[in-house]
């Protein structure tokens, strides 16, 4: 569903969803379902390399070489110059600084919802077997 692919889940979230499904509006359950972490990857690296692309060419053709805000960037990537091979090399550190970026955001957002729906569900199964010893 969704193209997500819960086959090698190690935090059950495919068992959590079954369970779900009975309980929740579609809504609901659609904000429960896990990011897929390579595709937030990607989409945050193609967004962020050619940011730093089309940046260094608007440096190079409106503003002119010598422009000292931008050539800081290579003390971050390296190789990366305010020129067209660097525009290039530019190109492929973005992807790769946000790819990285967006996949940690993904594991973290993942991470985060699944701690939240276990303390929930486990805090709910405690409260309905509290009094368990009253009945015997």
């Amino acid at each position: 569903m969704y193209g997500i692919n819960m086959a090698n889940d190690p935090i059950g979230v495919d068992t959590v969803m079954e369970d779900l499904q009975d309980d929740l509006p579609q809504e609901a359950l659609l904000a429960f379902l896990p990011l897929h972490k390579r595709a937030l990857g990607i989409a945050f690296g193609i967004v962020g390399g050619l940011a730093v692309f089309a940046v260094t060419i608007f440096h190079i053709t409106v503003l002119g070489v010598d422009s000292p805000e931008i050539w800081l960037l290579r003390q971050y990537f390296y190789g990366y110059e305010v020129s067209w091979k660097g525009a290039f090399i530019g190109l492929f550190w973005g992807f790769v600084t946000c790819f990285v970026f967006g996949w940690f955001a993904a594991f973290m957002r993942n991470l985060i919802i699944a701690a939240t729906v276990f303390i929930a569900r486990t805090r709910e199964e405690l409260r309905q077997t509290r009094d368990f010893l009253d009945h015997i």
